[in-house]
């Protein structure tokens, strides 16, 4: 049976995890991580690093970028960033183009290689994750359903 949480005031919504809820926090983690591993493993292309495949989704999902901004959103260092981005555009998975604003930066777009291949990386995933939630009860998949919000929330915390 799926609970319903009830209303909080403010101050209570922002409210940490009691003390004794510690063992509930390390079941999540746990479990998130777990799935998270499972789930990068259900790769299209093998030859690219998560790392690679991470920043190609924040691409997809965010649009063009500096490298600067890659960076930030993927919380690596810039150097770091610039190695990963001449990576990919070597595979020919992302494209440079001049910054419309400052002749000094670059942007970095995807190909259409790059979303085709996150496209069937995403089906594969969808399809897999898809497996696995037919082997749960009606009421797991209800809860797991009404969760799925609240673990995008904590992911953009």
């Amino acid at each position: 049976m799926l609970k319903t949480m009830p209303e909080l005031s403010r101050s209570q919504h922002n409210a940490k995890a009691p003390p004794d809820d510690a063992a509930a926090v390390s079941a999540l983690r746990s479990a998130v991580m777990r799935l998270s591993r499972r789930l990068k493993h259900q790769r299209v292309d093998e030859s690219l690093s998560p790392t690679e495949m991470a920043v190609l989704g924040t691409l997809a999902q965010c649009g063009s970028a500096t490298p600067g901004e890659l960076a930030r959103k993927e919380h690596v260092q810039p150097p770091s960033m610039t190695r990963i981005v001449a990576l990919l555009e070597a595979k020919g998975l992302v494209r440079l183009e001049p910054h419309p604003e400052d002749r000094r930066q670059k942007v970095v777009s995807p190909t259409e290689r790059a979303e085709a291949m996150l496209e069937e990386s995403r089906r594969k995933r969808n399809a897999w994750l898809a497996e696995l939630v037919g082997e749960l009860t009606e009421d797991e998949w209800d809860v797991l359903r009404a969760a799925a919000p609240v673990l995008e929330k904590l992911a953009h915390l």
